[in-house]
């Protein structure tokens, strides 16, 4: 579950940051947790209440007396549209606060989408999925993943070089402009990391998450909160250099990892057997031919050498990895081999490795947990409680 954020411990938003945490629990439970006066209590569950934030889930045994209601957070009335945008796709769904689908359509896209075709994919299938499942009136925020990094300052983004035409595009503005609800925007491994860490109802532990795909990322949860670093670049082992390389990655430098390792490297390397695209990796891995798991095996050891010192520094308790190289087993076994025989022994007593999900969209998850933050942050809530 989502932590307790800091702020006023007498708050409507508090209280509610508590129930997410912690509930569902009765009143007298929260007055115990929070040490307000019944009628302050009282007072601030009526807020909830009016904001439609509040919801009760049934009642709690009794030995004796009326049987106590149960409250939680209502994170089911309330709507959001998430998207994410890869090199070769774009997906939107309609999706609670909770991380329900309503619906969803992925695109594949080819390599040099231009934005303005792709955005406009984005609002008009986004509003007509909100249509078909009858929740426009309950849309309450947008979010969006991308590769690369984004200027959060300007809603901006800072695309990778391999998508070139996405530099400086003022996402914010064109979603907050026609959907006029707030707009949050993450970077595509991060979401990939949080969603991870959603997929297990929020483990109150440290989680890395991988993203290998046409190149590689990675992001870090720690403390309930995507860790982005001072300039927004944390988790870009896509672009550590390894020694004795010298293959040109799209960056422009030379014997970075994704060069080597991401899936357009392993692509480009098994392109002389027939193989163009990563269905065809997929495939061949899966009926076993030698030459594909040999190289999707190696390109995991590779990642596994960098992933090595992440887990290390960071001493996760998970390592999550995804995007469609990632999870193949070859890859994997590759990884794994390399990080437990390279981390220092200490950061390995618990770590557990093991792939995303498989079936379910991690990114997009990732993406509604991170937009339920943002909304019932209690800063927020108490905002909303002030309208």
């Amino acid at each position: 579950m989502p932590p307790a954020r800091t702020g006023s411990p007498t708050s409507p938003g508090h209280i509610l940051a508590i129930l997410r945490s912690e509930g569902p629990l009765t009143r007298q439970q929260l007055q115990d947790r929070t040490g307000l006066s019944r009628p302050t209590l009282v007072e601030r569950l009526d807020v909830l209440q009016r904001l439609k934030l509040l919801r009760q889930v049934g009642h709690r045994a009794s030995s004796g007396g009326r049987p106590a209601e149960m409250l939680t957070a209502d994170d089911v009335g309330r709507t959001a549209l998430v998207g994410d945008i890869g090199q070769r796709h774009a997906t939107i769904a309609v999706v609670d606060l909770r991380g329900t689908v309503f619906g969803q359509v992925h695109r594949p896209l080819p390599v040099g989408h231009r934005p303005a075709e792709t955005l406009s994919f984005l609002l008009e299938t986004g509003r007509k999925l909100l249509a078909d499942a009858g929740r426009a009136d309950s849309l309450c925020a947008f979010g969006l993943s991308v590769p690369g990094q984004i200027d959060h300052d300007t809603g901006t983004t800072i695309a990778p070089p391999s998508m070139s035409e996405w530099l400086g595009v003022r996402l914010r503005d064109t979603f907050a402009d026609a959907l006029s609800v707030p707009v949050f925007l993450e970077n595509d491994a991060n979401a990939l990391a949080f969603g991870a860490y959603c997929d297990m109802d929020r483990p109150r532990v440290a989680l890395v998450g991988v993203k290998v795909g046409t190149g590689i990322g990675a992001g870090m949860v720690i403390s309930g909160r995507v860790h982005r670093g001072e300039t927004g670049c944390a988790g870009e082992v896509g672009h550590i250099r390894i020694e004795g390389s010298d293959l040109r990655c799209d960056c422009g430098r030379r014997g970075c990892v994704s060069a080597i390792a991401s899936g357009q490297a392993v692509i480009r390397t098994l392109r002389p057997t027939g193989v163009r695209s990563a269905e065809d990796v997929l495939r061949r891995v899966r009926a076993g031919h030698p030459e594909a798991v040999r190289v999707t095996r190696e390109a995991g050891r590779l990642v596994g050498t960098v992933l090595a010192t992440v887990v290390t520094i960071v001493n996760p308790r998970y390592l999550r990895v995804g995007g469609a190289i990632g999870v193949l087993p070859p890859f994997l076994e590759g990884l794994s081999e390399v990080v437990l025989s390279n981390a220092h022994t200490s950061s390995l007593d618990s770590l557990d490795i093991g792939p995303c999900t498989i079936g379910v969209n991690t990114t997009l998850t990732g993406v509604a947990g991170l937009v339920a933050d943002e909304v019932l942050d209690p800063a927020a809530v108490d905002a909303m409680a002030l309208r």
